[in-house]
C-alpha cells in the first residue's frame, strides 16, 4: 500500500514537471450596463441616440437604460414610446447623466461633461474641427473613457455610422434641392425630366458617399448629373458603385464654371483633409449661374465648398444670394431625425449588447474591434495620436493601458 502511494506521488511530480498549456484570462461576461440617454441641447440637433426599438432590444438582454424626459420628441418618439419599450423616464437631467454609460448623438458640452460621474463612459460625436475648446481637457479631468462614433470603423475600413449619415444627406440633399427649385422663388421646374422635356441639370462637386448617393437620387428622378473632384480615383470609385458611364471631371475651374453656368442644381459634398473644406465655386461662379437655380452644401458645417455659402438653420433654412438660392444648414440628416435617429441605433444597439456581453470596455478594447476603433480616451489618457498632435496632449498606446491593468 505504501509503495503504491510513493509511485502516485512520483507520477504526480512528473506530471508537474512537463510542460503545461497557460490558462488565458478571460473577461467577465454579461456585465448589466446602466445607459443614459439624454435630451440633446444643441439647436440643431434633433436626432436621438437610440430609438424605443432598440431600447426593448438592450432592456432584453439585461440592460437598464434612462431616458430624459423629452429626449425623442425631436423625433416623433414620446416618453410612453420609450417607457412601454422598458426604459425608465428621468425629469432630473443630471440623474442621466450620472448613468455608467452614457449615449450621446452630439460632443458633450462642458456643462454636460460636469455632470458625468468620474470614471464613466461616453459614447459621442467628436467633431474634432469644431470641438469645443477645454472640453478634451475637461473630460480627461475626470477620467472619462470616450468612444467617437464618427470614428468607429468596422473590419472592412468602412466608418458605418459616418457612411450612413453620408448616405442620408446625399439622398435628402436632392430632395430638399428639388423642393427648392419648383418652389416660389425657384425655377419652376421638375427635378428631374419627363418625356420630350429637357432634364434638369445637376453639379456635384465631390465623389464620396454623399455625393454617391446624391448621384443615385438624382439619376432615380431623370436629371444629368455632371461630377467633379480633386482625385481620378474617388471619380473612377463612384462611377464603379453607380454602375454605369457617368458625366466626370476633375476640378478645373473653366470646365466647372461651365458646367454650373447650366446647372438647375449645384450640391456642394468635397471634404478637405483639413478642418475646413476646400473652397471651389467662387462669386464670379455662382453669379454666372442661372436665376432661381438652387445650391445646396453639404460641407457647411466645415466651412463650405461655395464662397457665397453661410450657415442657417431648420428654422430658416435658405437664402438667395445673386439670384441663387442657397440652402446651407449643418447637419442635413437632421432634417428626417426619425430616419436618422434608427439608423444611428441599427449600430449603436448592437455596440452596446457587444459591450455588455463583453464584460464592460475593457475586456471589449481587448477583443472588439468595432468598440476599439472609435476609443480616444482611456479613464482619461489620450490613446488618439492624431487627436494628441492636434491638442498637443501627451499620447499612450491603448495597448500599453490594456496590460497594466
Amino acid at each position: 500500500m505504501e509503495g503504491q502511494r510513493k509511485g502516485i506521488q512520483s507520477l504526480a511530480r512528473e506530471a508537474a514537471l512537463l510542460p503545461q498549456e497557460a490558462l488565458k484570462k478571460t473577461a467577465a461576461r454579461g456585465k448589466e450596463l446602466v445607459i443614459g440617454i439624454p435630451k440633446e441641447d444643441s439647436l440643431q440637433e434633433k436626432r436621438v441616440a437610440l430609438v424605443p426599438e432598440a431600447v426593448a432590444l438592450l432592456v432584453a438582454r439585461g440592460h437598464q437604460v434612462l431616458v430624459e424626459t423629452g429626449a425623442g420628441s425631436e423625433a416623433h418618439y414620446t416618453d410612453s414610446d420609450y417607457s412601454e419599450s422598458g426604459a425608465r423616464i428621468v425629469y432630473d437631467r443630471r440623474q442621466v447623466f450620472q448613468a455608467g454609460l452614457v449615449v450621446k448623438v452630439e460632443p458633450p458640452s462642458l456643462e454636460e461633461v460636469e455632470l458625468l460621474n468620474n470614471r464613466s463612459i461616453l459614447i459621442s460625436a467628436l467633431q474634432w474641427s469644431v470641438q469645443q475648446e477645454g472640453l478634451l481637457e475637461a473630460l480627461m479631468a475626470k477620467r472619462i473613457t470616450a468612444i467617437a462614433w464618427d470614428f468607429i470603423q468596422n473590419d472592412n475600413g468602412i466608418f458605418p455610422l459616418v457612411r450612413a449619415m453620408g448616405e442620408i444627406a446625399g439622398n435628402t440633399s436632392m430632395l430638399i434641392a428639388g423642393e427648392l427649385l419648383s418652389g416660389p422663388f425657384g425655377r419652376g421646374t421638375m427635378l428631374g425630366g419627363v418625356s420630350g422635356v429637357r432634364p434638369s441639370e445637376v453639379v456635384i462637386i465631390g465623389a464620396g458617399t454623399v455625393a454617391e448617393f446624391a448621384t443615385r437620387a438624382a439619376l432615380g428622378l431623370g436629371a444629368t448629373v455632371k461630377l467633379f473632384d480633386n482625385s481620378p480615383h474617388r471619380l473612377i470609385r463612384l462611377q464603379n458603385a453607380i454602375g454605369q458611364r457617368l458625366w466626370t471631371s476633375t476640378i478645373q475651374p473653366s470646365v466647372l464654371q461651365e458646367a454650373l453656368r447650366t446647372a438647375d442644381v449645384a450640391i456642394g459634398a468635397l471634404r478637405g483633409n483639413g478642418p475646413r473644406s476646400p473652397l471651389i465655386v467662387s462669386e464670379p461662379m455662382v453669379s454666372g449661374m442661372r436665376k432661381g437655380s438652387v445650391v445646396v452644401d453639404v460641407t457647411i458645417d466645415r466651412g463650405g465648398c461655395f464662397e457665397t455659402s453661410r450657415v442657417t438653420s431648420h428654422e430658416r433654412p435658405s437664402f438667395i444670394e445673386m439670384d441663387v438660392i442657397h440652402y446651407c444648414v449643418p447637419n442635413i440628416p437632421s432634417r428626417v431625425s426619425r430616419t436618422a435617429s434608427k439608423a444611428l441605433s441599427n449600430i449603436f444597439a448592437p455596440l452596446l449588447i457587444e459591450l455588455g456581453d463583453d464584460g464592460g470596455v475593457e475586456s471589449a478594447a481587448r477583443q472588439n474591434r468595432l468598440a476599439r476603433s472609435g476609443i480616444y480616451l482611456f479613464n482619461g489618457v489620450v490613446t488618439h495620436e492624431g487627436i494628441a498632435r492636434e491638442a498637443g496632449l501627451p499620447f499612450k498606446d491603448l495597448d500599453l493601458l490594456l496590460a497594466a491593468l
